[in-house]
C-alpha cells in the first residue's frame, strides 16, 4: 500500500489589526462623543452656555481620541509580525 504524500496547509496567523488598547481608546472616544451630544440635547437651547461652550469641546475630544486610537500602532506587535525568511 503506497503512502500518500499529504501536504497540509499551514495556517497563516494574521495579527489583529488593533490591539486591546486601541479598542479601549475607541470606546472612550465614543463615550465622549455620546456624552457631548447628550449634554447638548439635555439643555435643548440654541444659545445656552452648555450647548455653545461645554458640549462641543467634549465632542471634539471624542473625535480626536477615536482618530488617535485608529492611527496608534503598537510597536511591539509590528516588530514581531515582520520576520526575515531564510
Amino acid at each position: 500500500m503506497p503512502f500518500k504524500n499529504k501536504t497540509r496547509k499551514k495556517k497563516v496567523i494574521k495579527p489583529m489589526l488593533f490591539t486591546a488598547l486601541n479598542y479601549k481608546l475607541m470606546g472612550l472616544g465614543v463615550i465622549f462623543i455620546l456624552t457631548g451630544f447628550s449634554i447638548m440635547r439635555i439643555e435643548n437651547e440654541v444659545y445656552g452656555i452648555i450647548s455653545l461652550f461645554i458640549a462641543p469641546p467634549i465632542i471634539l475630544a471624542g473625535y480626536i481620541v477615536v482618530i488617535y486610537a485608529i492611527l496608534k500602532k503598537d510597536h511591539k506587535t509590528a516588530d514581531t509580525s515582520v520576520k526575515p525568511s531564510n
